[in-house]
């Protein structure tokens, strides 16, 4: 393959709602690049994006895809990322490799969820968009419809520059409304036709718009709309290539990429409007010797910066790591310094990726996107840099997990093979998080919905083999005390010999939510003796890490010891310990004891049909609404909520918004569980124990 320069290079990245068809552009893009000899089909399974087991099967995709190849004296990048809410990880990463971003709408759905969530992302990223309106064969496919709902979401920067001729099943080809040509497809071949004089009005109108926005880009074409001169179709493009560099114009295209309509347009619009992306974006990067933040630009001639923006594990070379070239050339053979943990790394073999196939390249060059392997200490989010003038980019800003399941391994043995699957998959997959929690003693975890930690343990038993159940994860209750109280422990033993002798008098009182833990010595005149009170400062935070009255840490006690006595043969720092233990157990009793049960912020988006639904559904889960916020078409719901309602809460969701809603979820705080939760947990952690004394 020939070199490139860096301004002939077009990263392009889709996104879109799961369904929309991303996958299937890729695949017409793919076809038109020659990198296929013919149209791939997510739905038969020969998909070169789509090349997972997981995705095979269930006929979606669930990780990002590269492809590339050249077309027309450019090169063409490619990213493919998911659609579903459980796999958004994987678009905070494509977000990080392209240049341009392709928003995929399916024209008989209209906007949905997916689409106006990574319009957000897109937006926050700060990188320019193209509207594809996709499937206008599909039956009650109206790209007019989109295009209205597109128009009053997104504002009057919103340019279509391509109509459809004909519509649903009679829908066979495209209009270019700037170059006023028609162009009708047979069998996925192009030609081109008269344009349709049913569509010369609408041509007029939308070219009219296209003029307008360029206007507010262009102040020498401002002038001519003003004074009625002639606008040139090359001063018309220039126009329209800056607005969309700058994010103030976004044009929008049209097709079927299942019958391979409208792709061509789309790469021939790569070519004129999104050449050259690769050497304009700025990238924000730390110096960390110097621990200053600049701003740098693109350039082939200087040292390379390279993002690490996802890692895959390759059952026969180990991790690869997908990288994005940001400056510089990166050159096989060379040492590179991780910026993000300060170690050194050889650059061996590099690759482009295509699916799941690779070409070997001896260097990659600014605006490239490639491969390295065998790499000792790098993982997603890490920089490699010059050694000289370390630069870091900014590492991914991964979304939290929103739901969590404990796992417990089929076969005995098995801990250390599950531990490190488990440690392997979150390298390749941030989203999934895991832990072992000692306190509940499960290995608990975590990721963004049911299918995708359903993916994840598939996965684990593909490439590990190793087999796991599931139950549901324990909650972190904590106990507190409820009033203030007073109490003496004492410990006194003789059995022949020395004796043990402590004596202690403790006063416990409530502390404000949240303020954590405080021990204090008020002991005067030497009734016990300096040397032991760390010994009862010992035991009191043994006896609030195991718990009272339901084995759950006690929090939020300030304890503080004020009179006792000693011996001075038999007393010893066990015999303090152990009655210190006796009396902060018998002054919770006089205080009282609260379970307290983990609140948790939560925030649903959903289409505002929902609202209720959702509402009334949070209220049900013991939730207080905190307030409802607009975001765009959509709405989101805030809400306080205790965690131990809040399981497989993503199966309710989807099956009350059909999939058009997604929720985030963080601890917020501990608060006192009502009467019945408190006598629940305590019945069962009497239960849990005399089964654990009857083994």
């Amino acid at each position: 393959m020939k070199e490139y320069s860096s301004d002939k290079i077009i990263n392009l990245g889709f996104f879109g709602h799961g369904g929309c068809g991303k996958t299937s552009i890729g695949e017409a893009v793919l076809y038109l690049l020659k990198q296929n000899t013919r149209l791939g089909r997510v739905d038969e399974g020969s998909s070169i994006l789509n090349y997972d087991e997981d995705e095979i099967a269930r006929k979606i995709s669930i990780n990002l895809a590269l492809g590339y190849g050249e077309y027309k004296d450019y090169y063409f990048n490619i990213v493919d990322t998911p659609g579903y809410a459980d796999f958004v990880g994987e678009v905070f990463s494509g977000l990080r490799a392209i240049d341009c971003g392709v928003v995929v709408i399916d024209a008989s759905s209209g906007m949905e969820v997916g689409t106006e969530m990574v319009w957000r992302y897109l937006t926050k990223e700060q990188l320019p968009r193209i509207i594809f309106i996709n499937k206008l064969k599909k039956e009650h496919a109206d790209f007019y419809k989109v295009l209205d709902e597109v128009l009053k979401e997104w504002g009057s920067g919103v340019c279509p520059l391509f109509l459809p001729i004909g519509q649903e099943t009679g829908f066979e080809g495209v209009v270019d409304i700037l170059e006023n040509k028609g162009y009708t497809y047979k069998d996925g071949q192009r030609q081109e036709v008269p344009v349709p004089a049913n569509l010369q009005d609408n041509i007029a109108t939308y070219k009219d718009k296209i003029i307008e926005a360029a206007s507010e880009v262009s102040e020498e074409i401002m002038n001519k709309f003003l004074e009625g001169g002639e606008i040139s179709l090359d001063e018309l493009k220039v126009a329209v290539k800056q607005g969309v560099r700058e994010h103030k114009i976004f044009p929008v295209l049209c097709g079927d990429a299942y019958d391979n309509i409208g792709i061509t347009e789309l790469l021939d619009f790569g070519c004129g409007m999104a050449s050259g992306f690769a050497l304009s974006r700025e990238i924000k990067v730390t110096n960390i010797k110097k621990n200053e933040t600049k701003t740098i630009k693109p350039d082939p001639a200087v040292t390379p910066v390279v993002f690490v923006f996802k890692t895959v594990s390759e059952p026969h070379i180990g991790d690869m790591n997908y990288v994005r070239v940001l400056s510089g050339t990166l050159q096989s053979g060379s040492t590179l310094l991780n910026a993000t943990v300060e170690r050194e790394e050889k650059i061996n073999q590099i690759y482009y990726v295509k699916g799941k196939e690779r070409s070997e390249t001896n260097k990659l060059r600014t605006g490239e996107i490639g491969a390295l392997v065998k790499l000792r200490q790098t993982k997603t989010g890490d920089t490699l840099t010059s050694s000289q003038e370390p630069l870091k980019a900014a590492p991914i800003e991964f979304p939290l997990p929103s739901m969590s399941v404990a796992i417990v391994p089929k076969s005995k043995g098995d801990e250390e093979k599950v531990s490190n699957g488990l440690a392997r998959l979150h390298e390749e997959d941030p989203t999934f998080t895991y832990q072992y929690d000692g306190e509940l003693k499960q290995q608990i975890v975590s990721g963004l919905g049911e299918l995708h930690l359903d993916i994840v343990i598939g996965r684990l038993k593909r490439k590990f083999d190793v087999s796991v159940d599931l139950e549901k994860p324990k909650t972190p209750y904590r106990e507190t005390i409820v009033k203030k109280a007073e109490a003496q422990g004492k410990y006194k033993k003789q059995s022949g010999g020395r004796g043990q002798y402590g004596d202690v008098w403790l006063r416990l009182e409530p502390k404000e939510r949240g303020s954590g833990y405080e021990f204090a010595d008020e002991i005067y005149g030497g009734s016990v003796p300096s040397k032991y009170v760390p010994s009862v400062e010992k035991g009191v935070v043994e006896i609030m890490a195991n718990g009272v009255i339901a084995g759950y840490r006690v929090i939020d006690v300030k304890a503080t010891i004020y009179d006792g006595s000693y011996h001075e043969v038999d007393s010893s720092d066990i015999a303090f310990k152990i009655a210190a233990q006796l009396a902060f157990k018998s002054a919770c009793e006089k205080a009282g004891i609260a379970i307290l049960e983990p609140i948790c912020d939560v925030e649903v988006t959903v289409p505002e049909q929902y609202i209720g639904d959702i509402m009334g559904d949070l209220n049900a889960r013991r939730g207080r609404i905190m307030g409802v916020e607009a975001e765009g078409r959509l709405q989101v719901i805030k809400a306080k909520t205790p965690q131990a309602e809040m399981y497989k809460y993503s199966n309710t969701l989807r099956s009350v918004t059909q999939g058009r809603g997604f929720f985030t979820m963080k601890f917020s705080h501990y608060e006192e569980a009502p009467r019945d939760v408190m006598n629940k947990v305590i019945e069962e952690a009497k239960k849990n124990k005399e089964a654990e004394q009857d083994k």
